[in-house]
């Protein structure tokens, strides 16, 4: 009776330890596949480009503040996405309305955003549907050469804090002409002031004319 209860007691004594090991053991690969995961995540994100963030944060229509040259910021919300620009809407209050302006700056002079923390941490995630590749194939010159076309009035600041208004007459590979007016006006000879050449490394920012919103 007494070898019995014995047995039991080292029986009982061995299944406890195994159970311990086992509970450690499982530990140490939870352990070991939360460190390999955290280490994928490291090298995913080591591998992640800013146009990539900027895409979903452009989908996402991410409300922002960007950083540009001489300290400017501009609040807006982000909507497109370029091969050299990115585009976003300002809304700004006039007497008793509301307008809203298209802003395009080149990737070059972008200085810094300052978004939502929630969104911040989004735009590390990976898509989960394509990207517009046809719009993100459109460069800076593309866009201004519409612009021309259409004879859509300008506000243009420069890397110098220079704020120049007009209508962009032609615009090259690497620069653009931009007839000098007063903002409002048309584009006529009689309000022509001048004419300048303006390199796109020059550009900060291209705004469109505002819109009244509804």
């Amino acid at each position: 009776m007494r070898s019995r209860t014995s047995f039991t007691v080292v029986r009982v004594h061995w299944d406890r330890l195994f159970e311990d090991l086992e509970g450690q053991l499982a530990s140490e690969w939870e352990s070991e596949r939360a460190a390999l995961d955290a280490e994928s995540e490291r090298l995913r994100i080591s591998r992640l480009e800013l146009r990539s963030r900027l895409r979903v944060l452009c989908a996402s229509a991410a409300p922002a503040t960007l950083d540009l040259p001489g300290g400017a910021r501009v609040r807006a919300r982000l909507n497109a996405l370029g091969s050299d620009w990115i585009a976003a809407t300002i809304a700004q209050a006039e007497e008793s309305r509301t307008t809203r302006s298209t802003v395009i700056v080149p990737l070059h002079a972008l200085r810094g955003l300052t978004v939502d923390h929630g969104l911040l941490l989004s735009s590390l995630d990976e898509e989960d549907e394509p990207a517009p590749v046809l719009r993100e194939r459109m460069s800076l010159g593309f866009v201004l050469r519409d612009l021309a076309r259409r004879r859509v009035p300008v506000r243009i600041v420069s890397v110098d804090a220079s704020d120049l208004h007009g209508t962009i007459d032609r615009a090259g590979a690497d620069h653009l002409d931009l007839a000098l007016h007063d903002p409002g006006e048309a584009r006529t000879a009689s309000a022509v002031r001048a004419f300048q050449i303006i390199p796109f490394a020059a550009v900060t920012s291209v705004q469109t004319a505002g819109d009244q919103m509804p």
